[in-house]
C-alpha cells in the first residue's frame, strides 16, 4: 500500500537536482542551505523565510537534498575553500560544514555530452532521467526539483536540441518540475513545447534577475511613472569567473542581454537608444560591477542624466534565490499546479507565462502566488523546522 506524504510532513525530504553542479553558484546554495540549516548564518536574501511566506507549506530548509550534473570533477569541498579564499564564502564554511558538502557531492553525476560524446539526443536524455530517478530513489524522495544553474550557453542554431534543453527533457522524462535559472534555451526550444505542455508539471524561468536588471526592472517603471521621456539607457557589465568566460562568446552574451534590454523595453513602453555590453576581466573572479548610463527628458525638454553602479558577488545574490525557487517550485508541484509559473516572475529577467515587468507588480504576483499555496490542500499544517 502507497502512503502519501506532504511536503509539511517531518518524514518528506526534497531533492534538488542542479545542473552545474559543482559551479559557483551550486556550491553557494549548497553550503548556503546547510550553514542556515545548522544556525551557522541567518537566511539573508532568502525572499521565502520572509512573513509573507509563513505557513504556505514549503519544504524545510533542513529537507532539501542535493545531487546534480556537471562536466567538471571537481570536489564541492574544494570548490567550496576555493570560493572561500575568494571571499565569496565565509573563512571557516566549507570545514563546517564538510559533511554536507560531501554528501552533495557524492549524488552529483557526469552530464554531457562532452566533446568526442557519440551518444545521440535520446541516449542523452534517458541517461540524464535515470540518473535523476536514481537519486529520488536512493534518498527516498518525495519529489525533485531540476534546477538549470549552469554557465550560459550560446543561442541554439537549430541543429538540434543544446544541451540545457537535453536536461530539461530530462527532467520533464523523470516527472520533475524544472527551472531554468540562465538565458540558456532549456525548455523554450521548440521540438520541447508539446513535451512541456503535456508533461503535467509546474516550470519557471528564465535568466535569473540578481543585480542589473533587477535595478532596471525598478528604475524603468519609476521613469514611466513620472511621465520623463527616457532618450538613451547603455550599461557596460565587468565580470569573471566562469560566466565570465563564457559570455566572452559574443552569441551566448547576446543570449544574456537580450533579457536585460527587454526589460526596459517592456517597462518603459519604447525603446531607447543604447546598447548593453559585457566584458570578461578573469582577475574579478565571481564578482560584478555593472554600470548604467540614462539620458532622460524632464518638464519643457530639459535634459537629465542618472548613472548608477551596482557591484556584488554573483553567486551570493544568486544562491537564495535558488533556493527559494527549489521550495516554491517543489510546493507548486506538491499542490498540483501545472505548466508556467507566472507568479515566479519576481526572479527572471525572462519569465514565462503571463507576468508584468516591473519588479513592484512581480512581488505582489509573488505574494499573491504564496496566497494561492497557503490555501491549497496540506498548506495548512506548520511549516517544518528548518
Amino acid at each position: 500500500m502507497s502512503v502519501s506524504v506532504s511536503l509539511t510532513d517531518s518524514r518528506a525530504r526534497v531533492g534538488v537536482w542542479l545542473i552545474g553542479a559543482r559551479g559557483s553558484v551550486a556550491t553557494t546554495a549548497v553550503a548556503g542551505c546547510a550553514a542556515v540549516t545548522a544556525g551557522l548564518h541567518a537566511p539573508v536574501g532568502m525572499v521565502t523565510e520572509t512573513p509573507p511566506f509563513a505557513e504556505t507549506g514549503l519544504p524545510a530548509l533542513s529537507s532539501l537534498v542535493f545531487g546534480g550534473h556537471d562536466t567538471l570533477d571537481c570536489p564541492l569541498p574544494k570548490r567550496a575553500e576555493a570560493l572561500a579564499a575568494g571571499g565569496v564564502l565565509p573563512h571557516g564554511l566549507p570545514a563546517a560544514i564538510a559533511a554536507e558538502l560531501a554528501a552533495a557531492d557524492r549524488g552529483i553525476r557526469p552530464g554531457g555530452p562532452l566533446p568526442g560524446d557519440t551518444r545521440g539526443p535520446e541516449e542523452l536524455i534517458e541517461t540524464f532521467a535515470a540518473d535523476i530517478r536514481d537519486f529520488a530513489r536512493h534518498h527516498g524522495l518525495t519529489r525533485t526539483v531540476v534546477v538549470n544553474v549552469a554557465s550560459t550557453e550560446p543561442v541554439a542554431d537549430g541543429s538540434g536540441l543544446p544541451p540545457s534543453s537535453l536536461y530539461a527533457a530530462a527532467a520533464l522524462r523523470a516527472g520533475c518540475p524544472y527551472v531554468n535559472f540562465t538565458p540558456s534555451t532549456g525548455l523554450h526550444h521548440p521540438a520541447l513545447t508539446d513535451l512541456a505542455a503535456s508533461s503535467g508539471l509546474p516550470y519557471a524561468g528564465r535568466d535569473g534577475k540578481t543585480g542589473q536588471t533587477l535595478l532596471r526592472s525598478v528604475l524603468g517603471p519609476m521613469f514611466a511613472q513620472r511621465a520623463l521621456a527616457v532618450r538613451a539607457w547603455s550599461g557596460t557589465n565587468l565580470l569573471g569567473g566562469g560566466d565570465g568566460a563564457a559570455l566572452a562568446d559574443p552569441a551566448a552574451a547576446a543570449a544574456k542581454n537580450a533579457g536585460k534590454e527587454r526589460v526596459l523595453t517592456d517597462t518603459l513602453g519604447t525603446t531607447p537608444e543604447g546598447e548593453t555590453h559585457i566584458d570578461d576581466v578573469p582577475a574579478l573572479g565571481d564578482w560584478k560591477t555593472a554600470w548604467d548610463h540614462v539620458t532622460f527628458d524632464g518638464f519643457l525638454g530639459t535634459r537629465m542624466t542618472l548613472q548608477t553602479t551596482w557591484q556584488g558577488c554573483d553567486s551570493a545574490l544568486a544562491a537564495p534565490l535558488v533556493l527559494d525557487l527549489a521550495r516554491l517550485t517543489a510546493r507548486a508541484h506538491e499542490a498540483g499546479l501545472t505548466g508556467p509559473l507566472a507568479g515566479l516572475a519576481f526572479y527572471f529577467k525572462d519569465p514565462v507565462g503571463d507576468a508584468p515587468s516591473s519588479l513592484g507588480a512581480q512581488y505582489e504576483a509573488l505574494t499573491g502566488f504564496a496566497q494561492r499555496l497557503r490555501t491549497t490542500p496540506e498548506a495548512g499544517r506548520a511549516e517544518g523546522a528548518r
